[in-house]
């Protein structure tokens, strides 16, 4: 009999969200998350519009579940993430998420995310983004990338530059992040590998709109990635 994700489970779950001038889709993405019974610690990166005053408000629906922090001036996603990555244990988690806020991934996908830390199966999950689905460019930077991921180090992945992520606070505690930029995606593989953490792959559904198209890994990201990875080898 196939495991279902229990409201335990749920409140047991704290999903990270890093956010940079998202006040026109974050909201959806807060609210889904809180509905479906989880909790979130969302990181404001130093927006420059009004990005937390649309936080706070879904935080008043939803005082319990939501918890705010906020970065005086944008730092990446990559601070951003792992300042949430630190703000979480003091909540105690079992287990930690983290995903991006404008709302290219979906909350229906969290159960299945986070299906193998709570069976016991794996310890850190990579939800992987079909690539048919992908802008084609894209689709290069991201195939790039999961060749450079393979050379630099040594793991071999579907979706090296997924946002969409989760890992027991055991594993969690194992783990350091440097990354500033979306550089923190590599890592984070390079870091759960690095320390014998055991990991699952998940599918995930991605939605594409111009604005999240315009964001993430491309040709020119990747080529800043790897001049990153190179500096990370010295």
């Amino acid at each position: 009999m196939e495991y279902e994700i229990t409201a335990e489970d749920k409140n047991a779950t704290y999903v990270v969200l890093p956010a940079y001038n998202e006040a026109t889709r974050i909201q959806p993405v807060i609210e889904d998350i809180a509905a479906k019974g989880y909790n979130m610690v969302i990181v404001n990166d130093g927006s420059t519009d009004n990005t937390l005053d649309v936080i706070l408000e879904s935080k008043r629906k939803y005082p319990n579940q939501i918890h705010v922090f906020s970065l005086m001036i944008n730092r990446g996603v990559g601070v951003a993430t792992q300042t949430g990555f630190d703000a979480v244990l003091k909540f105690n988690p079992k287990y930690v998420v983290s995903m991006d806020s404008d709302g290219q991934h979906s909350a229906d996908d969290l159960d299945a995310v986070i299906k193998p830390l709570v069976t016991g199966q794996a310890q850190a999950v990579i939800g992987v983004r079909p690539l048919e689905d992908m802008p084609r460019s894209r689709n290069y930077a991201n195939a790039i990338m999961n060749l450079l991921t393979k050379i630099f180090y040594r793991v071999d992945v579907s979706d090296s530059q997924t946002g969409f992520r989760a890992i027991t606070r055991e594993a969690l505690d194992k783990i350091t992040i440097n990354a500033t930029g979306y550089l923190i995606s590599s890592e984070f593989i390079r870091e759960i590998n690095d320390n014998d953490i055991p990991f699952a792959e998940v599918p995930i559904k991605t939605i594409y709109t111009p604005e999240t198209q315009a964001k993430g890994t491309n040709t020119a990201a990747a080529i800043k990635i790897l001049l990153q990875m190179i500096r990370h080898q010295f």
